[in-house]
């Protein structure tokens, strides 16, 4: 998993690399070749575009770089963590419910794949099979009980991964 978000985050930066370097200066020079600069939307739109394209490949950078940071061998075998799949029982609705606690470039609510740095995702962080955890979301409180858990190492050794 994790390596497929490097894999993404690299390919986004040599894009991002790529508009910045060879796309965006060819752009503001065909834009500056037709005159005035204070009336030319093409040239201020080509600036705007140029900061943006900034702005993101740092936002980019920063988060491969804590991507390298992550060691694996730290994320506990016996609790939930990122990799960790929770089978809860929501006891406001009384239904089951099933999150993965993934890294935010993973995350999708609606197939269940949970930030761990999302309000549930923390929440649920070092839970174990039994567990009642409360949660303070953005839309109220929440109260689960932990009915199952699959580690990362779990579902490993199923062949999951």
């Amino acid at each position: 998993m994790a390596v497929n978000i490097r894999e993404k985050l690299e390919r986004e930066i040599q894009q991002f690399e790529h508009e910045l370097t060879i796309e965006l200066p060819a752009e503001l020079k065909r834009a500056v070749a037709l005159g005035d600069l204070s009336e030319n939307a093409e040239y201020h739109m080509a600036k705007q575009r140029q900061e943006f394209v900034r702005a993101r490949l740092g936002q980019l950078k920063q988060r491969l770089s804590a991507l390298a940071l992550v060691n694996l061998s730290n994320i506990p075998r016996d609790r939930a963590a990122y990799g960790s799949i929770l089978r809860l029982q929501d006891l406001d609705k009384d239904e089951e419910v099933e999150y993965s606690l993934v890294t935010s470039e993973e995350a999708d609510v609606a197939l269940g794949r949970i930030s761990t740095s999302s309000p549930i995702g923390r929440g649920l962080m070092g839970k174990r099979p039994g567990d009642e955890v409360r949660i303070q979301t953005p839309n109220g409180t929440k109260e689960f009980e932990v009915k199952t858990l699959l580690t990362i190492y779990d579902r490993e050794e199923a062949g999951e991964l």
